[in-house]
């Protein structure tokens, strides 16, 4: 499964007014010396525009912290631009953790509406998690606090709450498993379980970003999963 598509190529040439520079004219573009009308964004392309390239910028190796002048520059915009779509830094960075909840529980409800057996759903559960990751590498320096430790604490009472979240799903599916299994004590089993899965899966998305991205959250998941989810 596949995560929601993320926002428009970042690399698209700006059209803000506080554009830097001058734009390339296209093919069959009028006679140099005459002005080209360029369109402004549509309400909210700009503020996807600079999300996609904040998130792009923490793919980069030691970018656990942006600035916002860095961010304008590579947008081609002034920092005041940015502030006219953003409150805040601490608001980007809010941005990109919406679009992460927004994803991964549109992924996890549909797997537990559409999957019954509850071992191989909470499997698919992990997997949808870790799969995220690897496609969104520079989201997973915010999923693990690595690009958050300088900014807001809330933001990371976020992400805390997220991982919350995920381990109360697990928890629902193994509980289902453990009383198919007979366990008499399904709950106990189910939050033990939950709790060391939630663990597993932080863990491989740290390893992840502290690898620089070359270790995979999901490098041999296929037998992993066996042991940790029998």
């Amino acid at each position: 499964m596949t995560p929601p598509s993320g926002p428009p190529d970042p690399s698209a040439p700006a059209t803000d007014p506080d554009v830097k520079g001058v734009e390339a004219e296209p093919e069959g573009a009028p006679a140099a010396g005459k002005t080209v009308m360029r369109k402004r964004p549509k309400p909210g392309e700009r503020r996807v525009q600079i999300l996609q390239t904040l998130a792009s910028m923490l793919e980069q190796p030691g970018a656990e912290r942006v600035t916002t002048a860095a961010l304008a520059a590579r947008l081609g915009v002034s920092e005041a631009a940015l502030y006219r779509h953003f409150a805040s830094k601490a608001q980007m960075f809010e941005g990109l953790i919406d679009f992460i909840e927004q994803s991964v529980f549109s992924l996890v409800n549909q797997i537990q509406e559409r999957e019954t057996d509850a071992v191989a759903q909470v499997r698919k559960v992990l997997s949808a998690l870790l799969q995220f990751g690897e496609k969104n590498p520079g989201m997973v320096r915010v999923m693990v606090g690595d690009a958050l430790v300088f900014e807001n604490d809330r933001l990371l009472a976020r992400m805390s709450q997220f991982f919350d979240r995920v381990e109360s799903h697990l928890r629902q599916g193994l509980r289902a498993a453990a009383e198919a299994a007979g366990s008499t004590t399904p709950s106990v089993d189910a939050n033990v379980r939950a709790a060391v899965l939630t663990a597993f899966a932080v863990g491989r998305l740290q390893r992840f970003a502290r690898s620089g991205f070359k270790r995979s959250p999901t490098e041999q998941l296929d037998l992993a999963l066996p042991l940790l989810v029998p």
